[in-house]
């Protein structure tokens, strides 16, 4: 690492507004960051739900929370008077701070313009996306060949004077103990053990913000139905992904699972994740929340690619598609068809559960 590049003190601002995922895998830039250059100051501007994630963070010195949902309502409706005042709101949440230096890891138009509201005098962009970001910027990070992202968020970092054989990977979740008693205290009302290695917790998430990422509900039941019963399974989600769990609990036929979707906050599903063994899911915010409180996950790949977006830390298995089409990085199927997702099949999955899940290994 170079410091001369590097203020002492200096005033950092993090741009990184969403999503859940891609805030999660912006911690461990900001935890380099702050690792390698202890006397720096860093705020965080960010939207929730992900904010959520950030509470407590040891790396942040200070939280700014803008809500970008009425922003993009508005532009939806394309009503100007209230991306107007949408946008007044960020500048007024910056307003009375200072920043030497700002770091746009997003790389949208919308962080960019936010970045040049900080008025910093050095805005650093990174090669993500082309949609004007650079016009809001004083330099940009040079481009680099690997395609992780947090690679390549990690570039933001380099006009800084670090360089990327000073990167350790791992991403930061400050885990309260109240999340973790809410998810003991919730398990135990179902009758759910944790931490019984002769009863293993395989947690499952069925759904995806992206809809050619989600894998089948019914191939979920199909490669959870012939599961060992000491096994418990318990699903997780959001209130919309109920008719999807409840569509693969039918294909499980009698074998019992429990369903907590809606039940918890970011926070407390953290917490059910530092109770259990396994999470079996897509590529999606919950598999980041999971590497995050170091919980094992296997996922399941096909638009996507785990060189792209997978967990860098230990612990951490991959089921890739055998289909010839796959790793488009296209938020909805050219093809219409979802081969990619639907090429995988359940006994492959059902064989690989079995393989992390007995004998049972606990957390790793």
């Amino acid at each position: 690492m170079n410091e001369s590049k590097l203020p002492k003190n200096a005033r950092i601002l993090i741009v990184r507004i969403s999503a859940i995922g891609d805030v999660l895998h912006s911690t461990s830039v900001v935890h380099n960051l702050k690792r390698l250059c202890p006397s720096c100051h860093i705020t965080w501007l960010v939207s929730p739900p992900a904010s959520l994630l950030l509470e407590g963070n040891p790396d942040i010195d200070r939280l700014l929370v803008w809500d970008r949902r009425p922003f993009d309502d508005a532009a939806r409706h394309l009503d100007v008077r209230r991306l107007y005042h949408a946008l007044k709101e960020a500048r007024r949440l910056l307003a009375p701070y200072k920043f030497d230096i700002a770091l746009d890891i997003q790389g949208l138009f919308l962080s960019g313009l936010l970045t040049h509201m900080s008025h910093a005098s050095r805005r650093i962009g990174i090669h993500e996306r082309h949609e004007g970001n650079f016009l809001f910027m004083t330099e940009m990070a040079p481009d680099i060949p690997n395609r992780h992202k947090i690679r390549r968020y990690m570039t933001a970092l380099y006009p800084l004077g670090i360089e990327a054989s000073d990167f350790r990977p791992g991403l930061v979740l400050n885990l309260p103990e109240e999340a973790i008693h809410f998810a003991q205290t919730l398990l135990a009302k179902h009758g759910i053990v944790s931490h019984d290695p002769a009863r293993p917790l395989l947690l499952i998430n069925v759904r995806t913000t992206w809809p050619d990422k989600n894998w089948p509900p019914e191939y979920f039941g199909r490669a959870l139905n012939e599961l060992p019963s000491d096994i418990q399974i318990v699903f997780t989600g959001a209130p919309a992904d109920t008719p999807y769990i409840e569509t693969a609990q039918r294909a499980m036929g009698s074998r019992p699972s429990l369903s907590l979707a809606g039940k918890t906050n970011l926070l407390q599903l953290a917490g059910v994740f530092h109770e259990a063994d396994l999470l079996l899911t897509g590529d999606t915010g919950p598999l980041y929340i999971a590497e995050a409180v170091g919980l094992p996950t296997l996922s399941l790949w096909g638009p996507t690619h785990p060189d792209i977006y997978g967990p860098l830390t230990k612990g951490h298995h991959f089921i890739l598609t055998p289909n010839d089409c796959h790793a488009c990085c296209k938020t909805k199927c050219r093809h219409k068809t979802n081969a990619c997702m639907n090429a995988i099949e359940p006994s492959v999955v059902k064989t690989a559960l079995l393989n992390l899940l007995e004998p049972p290994t606990g957390k790793a």
